[in-house]
């Protein structure tokens, strides 16, 4: 699959996937949801200390290219969860955990711990969040990068454009 962009995790697919993770493994747990519920890529959530959190927010000192940026603290996030960070893990031992996850959910063998950040942005445009502030929030330097979860669809060109005019 490389050079492919991963699917993107649905909200449905997301809950049973956490449905599959017992609630004693927190390191899956919280990972998966800073992924999904804040667009973090797998080594900012392994790099995720517990001074990065401010307010409702996530302070991402070093993304990747040395981008700082800002993302929001997951819906579903618990304050115990903070006492776990920073993660005990390296990439590869979460990469297969996500597999091992995502193989009991069954889900196609194309997902990878990625598609939770894809999850996430797919989501907020399909929320109507406007896409420069999707690319802030994924630290994308070009928009080229984040249009990439714009599925264009002409029913809703034609409804917006009917809208307008």
């Amino acid at each position: 699959m490389k050079g492919k962009i991963p699917k993107a995790i649905r909200p449905e697919e997301f809950k049973r996937l956490i449905q599959q993770v017992p609630t004693k493994d927190l390191i899956a747990r919280i990972s998966f949801l800073l992924a999904y519920g804040s667009g973090m890529r797998i080594s900012e959530v392994l790099r995720c200390q517990r001074e990065h959190f401010k307010g409702n927010t996530i302070f991402i000192p070093e993304s990747k290219y040395g981008v700082e940026r800002i993302v929001p603290i997951p819906k579903g996030w618990r304050d115990y969860f903070i006492k776990e960070l920073p993660l005990k893990i390296t990439i590869r031992t979460l990469q297969r955990r996500f597999d091992k996850y995502k193989k009991k959910a069954k889900f196609p063998d194309y997902y990878t711990f990625h598609s939770l950040r894809h999850g996430f942005a797919t989501r907020l445009l399909e929320a109507g969040t406007p896409i420069n502030q999707v690319q802030v929030l994924l630290g994308h330097s070009n928009i080229s990068t984040t249009s990439i979860y714009i599925k264009a669809n002409p029913i809703d060109a034609i409804k917006s454009y009917e809208e307008l005019f």
